[in-house]
């Protein structure tokens, strides 16, 4: 590896058995906690689902959707479960257009705000799903949701990076005749960093879901009060459309990058978006790069760019518009895509994101059981607080993922009756190309920044030979273009200001960032894969400093 070395502030965790990584300390706690008396990562996983819901409401939840993947170290196989929701059989861009969001309107894209953003839930079917699927069969669904009702029930303490997104947003909260977001509150207030906080609601609706399965949400009184928390909104959604959701079983696309296997979600989701990526950069010597180098961060923008501007062709729902996302992987087409970079100049093409909403606010966490198995899970209400709807006596948001769909006719992820939408959550697995054994249960929140995150943390992996703390903490950048302008190019805090100054040259248009802002940036966990001199295995853990969480192993 060349020029300078990058230290991360926190140590790496080691492990022999198991291990977890979140975004908070609590779920990462039951999570190990779980692991320990005998849950696989499967199982485990959907412990750790619940207890994100209760201590980052805002992030996460029951009311948003979910996408995993599963590593089966038995059968060294990769499976995929699409919990996303789909949109109401009402929802049409002709009703729309008459409620005045349309293109040629004021509202050039369904507002965040509005009930009309709200999809049914998939969430809590891909909960159910990944444990019958992947579990052990030795855990019950009293089991593994025990922990989180527990807590709502007894009461925990709110942490640092929650409270702040949670005071900075809590004014979307809707609080009226239909809409109980006081739930959610302290008296009216968002709680505090240290606050001890109950949700006896949310242990009602984990208690349901327990005893009666996904029939516990999509049928009976939980669907009941979506419904009516919707309708009284002005939305549209129904209980129709609740009870016939369903997740879908998606079988995981990939890419080989220097001789290991990086599995991505297939549309609807945006995996298609990294693995372009890393088949452009693979042409180039990224190992003899500098990693802080302006040369390094020119080839990711431009690769960015070409990506994102390739997957907004092709992502939308399948069931809609047939997604063969075989021509976009493949290496000739990653070469075509290479010859036509500048690496002396930025190319002039603007690239725009016109009509699509910028959400970011999602959980992701890795576990890795004692049998080897691996659960990458992400989880998310797209925006803190997704829609600001909470139903009656439920205790979590309803998501606002209706937003990412564009108003316009005849394109793949134009709005529609009971579509999913493009979306942004993507868990990552790498494995050896060579034999399918596991490297790494890896992911990065953060929207559009998620394929970006997903390729910058591997290339610290995997070129540059850093710990999983270290690939995680080490300065990002995020091509950001979502409107007529051209992209803007954000660098992190510790990105040396000749990098900044080079760039600009090079005709991007650039920004710094520090602080709190730094959240853009995404939070990822990764945990890796090791073998001492010995031969034992070791699993290698990390978890971003960019939010609550930590690593916990055994």
């Amino acid at each position: 590896m060349l020029g300078e070395k990058f230290y991360s502030r926190r140590s790496t965790v080691l492990a022999k058995h198991a291990a977890v990584a979140t975004s908070n300390p609590i779920a990462s706690e039951v999570g190990l906690s779980l692991l320990k008396n005998g849950a696989n990562a499967a199982e485990a996983a959907v412990g750790i689902a619940a207890v994100l819901n209760l201590v980052d409401p805002g992030m996460t939840g029951l009311g948003g959707d979910c996408f995993v993947l599963f590593y089966d170290n038995k059968l060294k196989t990769v499976k995929g479960i699409n919990g996303s929701g789909r949109s109401p059989n009402k929802l049409t861009i002709d009703l729309l257009s008459e409620q005045g969001i349309s293109i040629e309107k004021a509202f050039k894209k369904i507002p965040r705000s509005s009930a009309y953003s709200v999809m049914v839930p998939g969430a809590a079917a891909a909960w159910i799903d990944c444990v019958e699927k992947f579990g052990s069969g030795k855990k019950s669904l009293e089991d593994i949701f025990g922990p989180a009702i527990r807590l709502a029930e007894d009461g925990f303490f709110l942490h640092e990076v929650t409270a702040t997104l949670n005071q900075q947003n809590y004014l979307h909260l809707k609080t009226n005749a239909t809409s109980y977001g006081t739930d959610l509150l302290v008296n009216g207030k968002p709680p505090t960093t240290g606050q001890l906080i109950r949700n006896q609601k949310f242990a009602q609706v984990l208690k349901d879901l327990a005893i009666n399965g996904k029939e516990g949400f999509y049928k009976g009184r939980i669907a009941d009060e979506i419904v009516k928390t919707v309708q009284g909104n002005g939305g549209c959604l129904t209980m129709e459309d609740m009870e016939s959701h369903c997740s879908t079983f998606d079988e995981p696309i990939f890419t080989d990058y220097r001789g290991f296997r990086v599995w991505e979600m297939p549309p609807n989701g945006q995996g298609v978006v990294p693995l372009m990526i890393l088949n452009i950069l693979e042409g180039y010597n990224i190992e003899k790069e500098v990693r802080m180098s302006s040369s390094l961060f020119h080839k990711l923008i431009e690769s960015t760019n070409l990506a994102f501007e390739e997957g907004f062709k092709c992502i939308s729902d399948p069931v809609f518009k047939p997604n063969n996302v075989e021509p976009f992987l493949s290496k000739k087409y990653a070469e075509e895509m290479r010859r036509s970079i500048n690496l002396e100049k930025a190319s002039p093409k603007i690239y725009s994101r016109s009509g699509v909403n910028t959400g970011t606010d999602t959980v992701y966490f890795s576990v890795v059981d004692n049998d080897g198995n691996a659960c990458s899970f992400i989880n998310s209400n797209y925006y803190v607080f997704g829609s600001g709807l909470v139903p009656k006596d439920c205790g979590f948001v309803l998501q606002n993922r209706a937003s990412n769909f564009l108003l316009r006719k005849n394109h793949g992820n134009c709005v529609g009756p009971r579509k999913r939408s493009y979306h942004t959550i993507i868990p990552a697995m790498v494995t050896h190309a060579s034999n399918n054994d596991l490297f790494a249960c890896f992911g990065v929140t953060g929207g559009f920044m998620q394929p970006q995150g997903h390729v910058q943390v591997l290339l610290n992996l995997i070129d540059f030979g850093m710990s999983p703390q270290n690939a995680l903490c080490h300065p990002r950048c995020f091509v950001k273009h979502y409107s007529i302008k051209p992209h803007t190019v954000y660098l992190e805090e510790g990105i040396p200001e000749k990098v900044f100054e080079e760039l600009k040259v090079l005709g991007h248009n650039v920004v710094n960032v520090s602080n709190f802002n730094r959240l853009m940036f995404g939070q990822g966990q990764v945990i890796q894969v090791r073998r001492d001199e010995q031969g034992n295995r070791v699993l290698w853990c990390g978890s971003d400093s960019r939010a609550d969480g930590c690593a916990l192993g055994y």
